[in-house]
């Protein structure tokens, strides 16, 4: 007979949380994708330390957000897609679907975008990299295989700490960072409220409130251990956007202090310099591309499950195209119409990158308030419904994102017509 081993109460706990921490470290720091690095980067590079008060703003409305997606898939047991078509009925249902693949075409473009602009650091033609790439990611995940190559895409995703040992090597005004970090300075010029807009839609993802809540309802945490999950979307949330401030901070830095304006991955890729030196370009491109195929990988398949289990269609990787059409015919039209945007001549790749993270803003207040309906009704959530405070912040998340839309449009117009 095996005797069994007594751990100390200590290393049991800390066992305890390394198993369930999951979903809510890796939604976070996928936000450190493409489009992220390409939305850090430029805001670093234009405005300095400023957007370090946004971040600490959208940090904490991250994890109110992603708190009440993985807290209803702990509750519920089920997707929020699914939620929405059992609560709302078809019409609703199709319009939060709608913003849905909206958003996520957009990041999914980005995503290739950001496979384009990787490939040319590396001098490589996009017209050859990207649709070799989709058909090896699309081959991965069709046959089960991608979660052997899963682990190499984190390893490549690690490059983003280069930022935070750049940050150390440069030695930036501390106190002016700090300032920054919990002063507001704000602008209500058209660039900078679509770039408050970017930095909100890469953070605060319409995917990552579908893909939290899917992941723990399929994790099947307990009620007794949601305090452990509840720890792992705090952590998550904190980590992922330290990583993002770094990012801010040492292109602003770098590049700011020296009049750079990032509009190309080769202008980003000069940020980590004075910890490579000349192969920085490599270094960046690395991580670009990792984060890339990482992202690319799940974000179509994910936007997939979510639209098929709204609609009650047949779905899943273990059935056959003639079992389930419209599932395979979503997955393969979200790739396909990427890759032709991606084809066209002289499209700006980091363009692409923050505009479609703009687009994310401006259609998250939709979803916002599904989930906030959703999360307070007793019917559902019994007892663990919101608190009146999770309502006041996570309310007052989706006025400040309508707010901003409405103030781009305003200016906008005057801009044009005045």
């Amino acid at each position: 007979m095996k005797q069994r081993l007594n751990f100390p109460i200590w290393l049991q706990r800390i066992g305890l949380y390394l198993a369930v921490l999951g979903p809510g470290l890796i939604t976070a720091s996928a936000d450190n994708d493409a489009p992220g690095i390409a939305t850090y980067s430029m805001a670093g590079s234009k405005y300095g330390y400023r957007f370090l008060f946004i971040i600490v703003v959208i940090t904490i409305g991250e994890v109110i957000v992603q708190e009440m997606a993985a807290r209803m898939g702990v509750v519920t047991g089920k997707g929020t897609a699914d939620l929405i078509r059992e609560r709302f009925g078809v019409k609703v249902t199709a319009f939060a679907m709608l913003c849905l693949m909206v958003a996520n075409l957009g990041t999914t473009i980005a995503q290739f975008a950001g496979i384009a602009a990787a490939s040319e650091l590396f001098g490589l033609s996009r017209y050859i990299v990207v649709p070799i790439t989709a058909i090896v990611i699309v081959l991965m995940v069709l046959r089960g295989s991608y979660r052997y190559i899963e682990k190499v895409l984190l390893v490549l995703c690690l490059s983003s700490l280069s930022y935070v040992i750049t940050v150390f090597l440069i030695d930036p005004p501390w106190g002016e960072v700090l300032k920054a970090a919990v002063v507001p300075q704000l602008s209500f010029e058209p660039e900078f409220i679509l770039a408050v807009l970017a930095t909100i839609g890469t953070t605060i993802t319409p995917w990552g409130i579908f893909y939290m809540q899917a992941s723990v309802a399929d994790k099947g945490v307990a009620l007794k251990e949601y305090h452990l999950t509840k720890i792992d979307v705090s952590f998550g949330a904190m980590w992922g956007n330290v990583i993002s401030a770094f990012i801010v901070i040492c292109t602003a830095g770098t590049l700011f202090i020296h009049g750079i304006q990032v509009e190309s991955a080769e202008q980003a890729a000069l940020a980590l310099e004075p910890l490579a030196g000349g192969a920085a370009k490599i270094l960046f491109s690395t991580g670009l591309l990792g984060a890339s195929l990482l992202a690319v990988s799940v974000l179509p398949l994910s936007t997939t499950y979510s639209i098929c289990e709204a609609f009650g269609f047949e779905r899943g990787l273990n059935r056959s195209a003639k079992e389930a059409p419209v599932f395979y015919s979503i997955y393969g039209g979200i790739i396909a119409l990427s890759i032709l945007i991606i084809f066209i001549p002289g499209i700006p790749l980091f363009s692409i990158m923050w505009i479609s993270q703009s687009v994310n803003a401006v259609l998250l207040p939709v979803l916002l308030v599904l989930v906030l309906k959703l999360s307070n009704q007793e019917a559902i959530m019994g007892k663990w419904r919101n608190k009146r405070v999770q309502n006041i912040l996570a309310g007052s998340l989706t006025g400040l994102i309508s707010l901003v839309t409405l103030v781009l449009l305003a200016t906008s117009f005057m801009g044009i017509y005045i």
